[in-house]
């Protein structure tokens, strides 16, 4: 009998490193790195998060090779070979080119080597396969078409892959400098947001807007073919030549400047969000028909940052014909890397494929690190704190429950935390969502964010069919839902703008639905869906304030403020929960409630809200 092989799988040097320890398709551990230097989007080497996944090899084994998510010798070719051929104006392109050099070719071959222990262990998988076996693989499909959509990565941008038991095989590409990725991402810098974290926000505010640049986008910046294919204008675009995404004449097509992170956000900017949001859909669209085409499939798997758009993913699965089965990377971006190209490099591990896991094999995205009660313990008395331990689950999710219903702002910590950038209820925040006040008071007082931005629901996921349309099963959070109208306001945008109110704050208070905090100005939610004992215990959580007040549905958010990863340990949720408002730290066994906290604790809360003020 042969014995188990483990394959550590490692991204860096980009955006978002990560570790991922596999043996065949069964993964054992993934995280990203940020989430233990507290730098967010760290992009550094990820020495902490290979050590977290290197503790769950079994006692005895050893590393049989390790994984790395792209090939560098091809990135630097492409980086060297774009600067020269934009002289003069390439040479902006230098300063961090050489930077990046020194990362790849010096660096980067040295850890490898301090991991691995022997360059036959080293495997190189190229950017785009290790998205698409992080997609395809844990999907559970026998078979799938594969589409990956990301900025770049040696060469690719877009690529289309077939998947069976014999692995991927790769269908059609489209090379840098065409890429949706940086197409979006122009637009989110255009309108006063940070490329590679504001992409969301840009999405988030295209339901404010009318696409009435849709027509000017479609002649002048992005040409789209029936097959899917595309190619951009670069007269307009500066991502190849510089160091912005944008160039002089984007600003002269819209008449107007970038505009900067602290000026408001007017209508320019929310049309703008709606115009490019609509021209993204129709191009994922089309290529996502191409893809099933090419493959021969009803089946389709995402990857690569694009796919984090739950927006352009609804579209799909709401106007995609044939679709059968969506499966979507949870972690989609480069931190997903580091899994597929573990994934990839581990396929011929298993010897037949009755061996193979079937269904999906990412465990819940809860493959981050866990902590033991006694551990909690301990930072709770280093932290001074008053705590309460509650042995029995039945009446510790009763106790959260009924300060939910309560309107007490809950930092649930509990279990394996989550890969990938969505919190889906081992550390996150929970809310009452019917509220009025409770999404001033967690975007202010809690998450120090844009008081525009609405939250996600946590529903159960028996339940959702009677408050969401189709599609409403999203155990993932990568999928928007609407609301079905009889829990609908009876404001909406257009009413409210009659009214004369303008900006997304006064227009997001003013668009109400029964459920305030969860639901956008278009009475759209980002969705996910549980089951109570599957995954998270968050889930008892909500089916005891489901009993508790009819209400089948929490706020649920990332357990961070603004500028901070989500937390990863007893003493980040201790750190978030002294620091923020909230009224109730649900960790591991214990509740600590904010009011029964020592003079200390409320004293500096007071500090905090005069700062503020």
């Amino acid at each position: 009998m042969n014995s188990p092989r483990y394959t550590l799988g490692i991204s860096s040097y980009f955006h978002d490193s990560a570790a991922a320890l596999v043996q065949g398709d069964r993964i054992l551990a993934a995280v990203q790195e940020e989430r233990f230097t507290r730098q967010k989007a760290d992009w550094r080497f990820p020495d902490h998060a290979i050590r977290y996944c290197l503790s769950h090899l079994p006692d005895g084994a050893v590393l049989d090779r390790v994984a790395y998510y792209e090939d560098p010798g091809l990135k630097v070719r492409r980086m060297v070979e774009v600067a020269q051929t934009r002289m003069p104006t390439g040479a902006r392109l230098w300063p961090r080119m050489v930077e990046t050099l020194k990362c790849l070719a010096d660096d980067l071959p040295r850890q490898l080597m301090q991991v691995a222990g022997d360059p036959g262990r080293i495997v190189f998988v190229p950017h785009h396969r290790s998205h698409a076996a992080s997609a395809f693989y844990p999907s559970g499909f026998s078979e799938a078409a594969v589409m990956v959509l990301d900025g770049v990565g040696e060469y690719s941008t877009t690529t289309l892959w077939s998947g069976d038991t014999n692995g991927l095989q790769a269908q059609a590409e489209i090379s840098f400098p065409h890429s949706l990725g940086l197409f979006y991402s122009a637009f989110t810098q255009y309108c006063g947001f940070k490329v590679n974290s504001g992409e969301y926000k840009l999405m988030g505010l295209a339901p404010f807007g009318t696409p009435e640049f849709h027509g000017k986008i479609r002649d002048e910046l992005i040409e789209l073919e029936p097959d899917g294919g595309f190619s951009l204008n670069m007269a307009y675009f500066d991502f190849d030549r510089g160091l912005s995404t944008t160039g002089p004449l984007f600003e002269m097509l819209f008449g107007h400047p970038q505009r900067k992170a602290a000026e408001p956000v007017t209508q320019l900017h929310m049309n703008l969000a709606a115009s490019v949001q609509g021209v993204l859909e129709e191009a994922v669209l089309a290529l996502a028909k191409s893809a099933m085409r090419r493959a021969d499939s009803s089946n389709l798997c995402l990857a690569g940052g694009v796919a984090l758009n739950c927006v352009a993913n609804r579209r799909i699965l709401r106007d995609l014909p044939g679709l059968k089965g969506l499966w979507i990377q949870p972690a989609a971006g480069d931190a997903g890397g580091a899994l597929g190209a573990a994934l990839e490099a581990a396929r011929n591990d298993l010897p037949s494929r009755a061996d193979r896991t079937v269904g999906d094999s990412m465990n819940g995205g809860f493959l981050g690190p866990g902590f033991s009660d006694a551990a909690i313990r301990a930072e709770l008395d280093a932290a001074g704190l008053i705590h309460e331990e509650v042995t029995d689950p039945e009446i510790y999710a009763g106790l959260v429950a009924d300060a939910l219903a309560h309107e007490q702002i809950v930092g649930h910590f509990h279990g394996r935390m989550e890969f990938g950038p969505r919190a889906l209820g081992n550390r996150s925040i929970l809310a009452d969502p019917r509220g009025k006040h409770t999404l001033n008071r967690v975007n202010q007082s809690i998450k120090f964010r844009e008081g525009w931005r609405p939250f996600a629901p946590m529903v159960l996921a028996e339940q959702a069919p009677s408050y969401f349309e189709e599609p409403n099963d999203s155990p993932y959070m990568m999928l928007v839902a609407q609301l079905r109208p009889e829990f609908c306001g009876p404001v909406g945008l257009q009413e409210a703008r009659a009214q004369g109110l303008h900006g997304p704050i006064q227009l997001q208070h003013a668009v109400a639905s029964d459920f305030p905090a969860v639901s956008h100005v278009d009475f759209s939610a980002r969705l996910q869906t549980v089951k109570p004992g599957v995954g998270t215990r968050a889930a008892a959580i909500l089916s005891a304030f489901h009993k508790t007040t009819g209400c089948p549905m929490l706020l649920n958010t990332s357990f961070n403020v603004r500028g901070e990863p989500i937390v990863c340990s007893p003493k980040h949720a201790i750190d978030c929960f002294l620091n923020t408002e909230l009224d109730l730290l649900a960790i591991g066994g214990f509740l600590v409630r904010k009011s029964a906290q020592p003079d200390w604790v409320h004293a500096k809360i007071g500090r905090m809200r005069f700062a503020a003020d």
